[in-house]
């Protein structure tokens, strides 16, 4: 189904840097608490994340990394997961990371 432009800007996805990534013993399917840095205009972030199969945590910090900024809070296992990372199913469908190739400003708009 074809959306407008507009559709599209409305959807605010921006650049982060992971500044830690701890498990979620609480999740039901293995999943990382993140907190992502997005810069001085919208702060640090929280974020539950699927990357258990591609990433230890130790590989996620100080990651840059694409998010959905402006959804709604959600209540995942425990936690107000703040902003969505965007990652694509591997051959497996397990995520992997949509992330800059270079290093890019924190909060950098997607366009």
């Amino acid at each position: 189904m074809p959306i407008s432009f507009d559709d599209f800007l409305a959807v605010d996805i921006r650049v982060g840097r992971i500044l830690t990534a701890e498990p979620n013993a609480k999740a039901h399917k293995p999943c990382y608490v993140l907190t992502v840095d997005f810069g001085p205009e919208l702060g640090v972030k929280t974020s539950s994340a699927q990357l258990t199969v591609h990433y230890t945590t130790d590989e996620l910090v100080g990651r840059q990394v694409v998010a959905v900024v402006n959804f709604e809070p959600k209540r995942v296992a425990g936690i107000k997961s703040e902003v969505l990372v965007l990652g694509v199913p591997d051959a497996e469908g397990a995520v992997v990371l949509l992330e800059p190739r270079h290093d890019v400003p924190l909060g950098g708009r997607l366009f």
